[in-house]
Formats: C-alpha cells, sequence, structure tokens
C-alpha cells in the first residue's frame, strides 16, 4: 500500500501475455479474507504526540487527513499522510521496542527501495526519523486500489505485466542491491517455507485439508526447490501476492511491501502470485507457461513450488491465533487449499479432500 508514479522504463523487456479466459470448467473459490480490510492497527491518534509532531514537521505542517491502511498482516502504523498543501506520503511506524521486528523490517525494505533499478512500479522511499521511541519511514504514496478478487483479466493482465517488468530489472541486479547480503531463497525454504518432511516424519501434524494426499509426492516435490534456487540467477520479490500490488488510474499495477527480497528465481514468486487466478477460475496453468518469468524453469518448477507453498501455508494455519492479524489464519488455510488443489489438479491426484473453506 505504498508507491509513487515514477517514470515508465526504457529498458526493452519480454512482455507477458494476456490471460486466457477459456475453458475454464472449474468454479471460482473466491477468499475468506477480506484482503483490503485484514490489519489491525493503531490510529494516528495512537502515535506519541512528540511522533506526531515530527511527522507533522516532515510534511510541512498538521495533517489535512489521515488515512490508515486497512490491508496487510502486521500491526504497524501505515497511513497515507496528506500534508496542509496536499502532498501525499505513505508512512510506516513502528516502536523500537515491542514491534523491533518490524523496525528491522521498515529500514531494510527502505535500504532496498532506494536501490532498486530506476523506472520501475515500485515505491520509494523519501525520508526516515526516529522520535519517541519509534521509527517512521516515509514512502511515495500511490493513488491505486487492490486488485479485486476474483482476479479481473484485465487487473491480472496488468499484474503479470509489472512483475515481467521487475523480475527482468532483478535478473542481473545491480551490485549496490545485492551488496546488502540478500539472504537466499534455497536457505529460506530450507528454514521456514519444507514442511512435509516434518509432517511425514511425525514432528508436525497432518494438515486436516491434506487428508489422503500423496504425502510421499510432496515430500519429493518440496525437497527440489532449495536446488533449483540455488542454481537461479538474479532476485526474487519473496512476496508477490495480491495485496501486495495496487492498481492505479491508468491500469497500471504498482508492486509493495519488498522487506523479503532474497536470492532466487522469478518463478517462485509467479507461482505465488497466480494461486489467486487459480482461484479465480483463469487459465493459471497457461499465465505460467507464457510468462516471461518462467522462461528456463526447470519443467516441474511449478509443481514444486506449489508442494512447497501448500505445505508452509497449512501448516502455518494450524499454528494457532496469531496476534498480528485475526485473518492471517483463514489467509494461509485458503492459500495453502489452492496451492493443493492446483498441484493436485495439474498431476492427476484423486482423494477424498475435505471441504475448502467458506
Amino acid at each position: 500500500m505504498t508507491g509513487s508514479l515514477a517514470e515508465p522504463t526504457d529498458a526493452r523487456v519480454r512482455r507477458a501475455p494476456r490471460v486466457r479466459q477459456h475453458g475454464v470448467v472449474r468454479a471460482t473459490s473466491p477468499p475468506p479474507v477480506p484482503y483490503g480490510s485484514t490489519a489491525v492497527r493503531p490510529g494516528w491518534a495512537d502515535l506519541p504526540a512528540g511522533l506526531r509532531d515530527a511527522l507533522a514537521a516532515r510534511i510541512g505542517g498538521e495533517s489535512a487527513a489521515v488515512r490508515v491502511a486497512a490491508g496487510g498482516f502486521t500491526s504497524g502504523f501505515a497511513a497515507v499522510l496528506t500534508g496542509p498543501t496536499g502532498e501525499r506520503v505513505f508512512v510506516k511506524a513502528a516502536a523500537l521496542h515491542g514491534q523491533r521486528h518490524l523496525v528491522d523490517w521498515y529500514a531494510h525494505e527502505a535500504a532496498i527501495l532506494a536501490r532498486l533499478p530506476a523506472g520501475l512500479p515500485v515505491p520509494r522511499p523519501r525520508w526516515a526519523l526516529t522520535e519517541s521511541g519509534w521509527y517512521a519511514l516515509a514512502l511515495d504514496a500511490i493513488d491505486g486500489h487492490i486488485p479485486r478478487l476474483p482476479w479481473e483479466p484485465a487487473e491480472l493482465d496488468a499484474a503479470l505485466a509489472t512483475y515481467a517488468e521487475v523480475a527482468a530489472a532483478l535478473a542481473d541486479p545491480p551490485a549496490e542491491l545485492t551488496a546488502l547480503r540478500l539472504p537466499r531463497l534455497a536457505d529460506l525454504a530450507r528454514d521456514d517455507i519444507l514442511w512435509w518432511g516434518e509432517v511425514a516424519a511425525g514432528r508436525e501434524p497432518l494438515p486436516e485439508p491434506a487428508t489422503g494426499a500423496l504425502l510421499a509426492e510432496l515430500v519429493a516435490l518440496e525437497s527440489r526447490l532449495p536446488r533449483y534456487a540455488d542454481a537461479a540467477p538474479g532476485l526474487a520479490h519473496g512476496d508477490l501476492r495480491v495485496d501486495n500490488l495496487l492498481i492505479d488510474s491508468d491500469g497500471r499495477a504498482w508492486l509493495c511491501d519488498w522487506p523479503w527480497l532474497c536470492h532466487g528465481p522469478a518463478w517462485f514468486d509467479l507461482a505465488g502470485l497466480l494461486l489467486t487466478a487459480y482461484a479465480s477460475g483463469l487459465d493459471a496453468d497457461a499465465a505460467f507457461a507464457a510468462h516471461p518469468a518462467a522462461a528456463g524453469a526447470p519443467g516441474d518448477a511449478l509443481d514444486v513450488t506449489l508442494a512447497a507453498l501448500a505445505g508452509y501455508f497449512l501448516t502455518g494455519a494450524a499454528a494457532g491465533p496469531s496476534n498480528a492479524s485475526p485473518h492471517l489464519r483463514a489467509h494461509q488455510r485458503w492459500s495453502g487449499e489452492q496451492a493443493l488443489g492446483w498441484l493436485a489438479e495439474r498431476r492427476g491426484w484423486s482423494w477424498a479432500r475435505p471441504t475448502p473453506s467458506p
């Protein structure tokens, strides 16, 4: 929910093809999560007075309007502030004590955004400050909306076109960006993403939506992700999903929330984004196969990613209530169900699956 209108890049990139709508026989599976209103955040009045004064000083006076961002799954302050002259900035803020992880994420995101190649449809940092025990980051404010689900094909086309542009720019990233010592997707997979092996070993309970699934095949598929990721050049956004995109008034998609940038293949991002296309009844297989980000991917890269994401989301959904957002577990369960259902459809698996989330 951040960003600014940057100049379009002059670089020539392969364009993402339009998403095909014909041949669809599945019913859509709308999410049980209102992605535009998932967050529980402090309001302007909840911030320390000293922080409010410092922010007002940076925008030229008392804020004429404060629009708190309702989307997302974190509990930090996030809002568009409009200054007395009409200038708008998007501000993220968190307490140094008690929300240190958010402070670190915001500072890391600022460093990434400042180093991304010019011309990409991404937010850029304006300034940052620390006051009254809080850290605040200001970004350019995008005037846009989270894409609607089920996807409108034109909006999905815009999202895929933006990611084609971003993936091309990050295929050979600038040295100042890689100097940030970004994590490797292969390591993240081993440490946090791959869970079917834990389920098979009895160290994690089998998620209820996976009852009757071919566990040995899920383990085998997900286990290939670290090797594939290590072999891939370039960088991946790491969290490409519908509520990290904004569609502006010209129909262009903007990619937001960048703290998880990592060394890894763009096709991993692409598969994650297309979970919602699959749930929307669109031809997600064709969209993946034809997208520039999938060029050169291993033949089973999509299945490997779907297996990994299914295990990651479904085991996360069973972790109990979240103190970040009351909607997080429902989002994880639904996302895991889409990943597992899409994978089963692709591989011709058949089992008595439990009823999906309402």
